[in-house]
Order: C-alpha cells, then sequence, then structure tokens
C-alpha cells in the first residue's frame, strides 16, 4: 500500500449486495471505497465525477486523470467478481492516506486470506506492537478502504462480533460470503 498524500482525482458510486459504494482514486491508486446512504449516492446524478481538488490546486493532466478512472474501473470489476463469489483477492492497487501506524494496520489486514479472521491483538503482534492492541482498533475503524482492505475480519478475541463502521449486519454477510461462520 503506497502512502498517498494526494487527492482522489476521481469517483464513482455503484449499485452491491451491502448497499451503495463510492470509490475513489488518484494517479496513484484507490484511495476510498466507503458504503454511502443512498440519498447521498442519488445526489451523483452521472455517478461519475471528477473530484474538485479546491481552487488553488493544479488541474490533474489527462494521464493522472485517466489511471484514476482506470483504477476505479478495477476495483469495480474485482467488487462484482468478489461479491459473486468468484475472487478471494484483490490486485488493485491502493494508495490510502493515513499515519505509518495505520498504513501498518492496514497493510497487515491485506496480508489476511480470504475467510481468516482474527483478534485487534493479532494484528498488533503480527505489526511487532503487542501493547497497542487499542491503537490497532482505532486504525482498524480509520479505515478508508472497506472490503478491499478487509478490517471486516476483525472479531473480538473471544470469537464474537465486534463493531464495524458499516454495521454488524454488513459483517455478517461479508463473513459470510466468505464462508465463516459468526453464529454460535
Amino acid at each position: 500500500m503506497k502512502i498517498n498524500n494526494q487527492p482522489p482525482l476521481y469517483q464513482q458510486v455503484i449499485s452491491s449486495p451491502v448497499g451503495s459504494l463510492k470509490l475513489q482514486a488518484s494517479e496513484y491508486g484507490l484511495t476510498h471505497l466507503q458504503v454511502v446512504k443512498d440519498s447521498v449516492a442519488n445526489t451523483n446524478a452521472t455517478n461519475n465525477q471528477q473530484t474538485d481538488a479546491g481552487s488553488d490546486a493544479i488541474a490533474p493532466s489527462e494521464i493522472e486523470l485517466e489511471q484514476a478512472k482506470a483504477y476505479v474501473a478495477q476495483a469495480i470489476t474485482e467488487l462484482e467478481q468478489y461479491f459473486k463469489g468468484e475472487r478471494q483477492t484483490f490486485d488493485v492497487k491502493l494508495a490510502a492516506k493515513g499515519t505509518e501506524f495505520q498504513q501498518q494496520v492496514w497493510q497487515a489486514l491485506t496480508e489476511l486470506n480470504f475467510g481468516e479472521i482474527c483478534s485487534y491483538a493479532a494484528i498488533a503482534d503480527k505489526i511487532v506492537r503487542p501493547k497497542a492492541v487499542r491503537a490497532v482498533g482505532a486504525a482498524n475503524g480509520a479505515n478508508p478502504i472497506a472490503i478491499i482492505v478487509p478490517c471486516h475480519r476483525v472479531i473480538g478475541k473471544n470469537g464474537s462480533l465486534t463493531g464495524y463502521a458499516y454495521g454488524l449486519e454488513m459483517k455478517q454477510y461479508l463473513l459470510s460470503l466468505e464462508g465463516v461462520n459468526t453464529e454460535n
């Protein structure tokens, strides 16, 4: 995962089995994947738009914009395959903006296999920060690229479902899609 300091250049909203998803990318890779409320999704009438980088920003080149569009298109294809049960790993290049610690946590999440679950403590151990369990939880909660950076695969140390930014129902759905039985 590349550390990104650039704003997204392109975004698209799509429908999925878990609701409307807003994908954003820069020329370096996918920067965001968020579940959005239908009212927000409906305000994007074309569902495709170049993001406004602000009046002081230099407009992206056509090459940069096309690269951002290509990352969004690749992510959409991979998500469609994932939801159909045809894909277990994602290949789209990621460029989430975050601290070095957050990047370490998000990288550790991307290394979890399809259907593999773990705890915050296991992630803390994996990044060699065993006492940073709470910080790992905060970084997990700040993950800007849902599903592809699979924070839904983190459960309580006792095996229970723990909080999820988009609700436990969606977390349960994603885990079930991956063959994980979380019902006791």
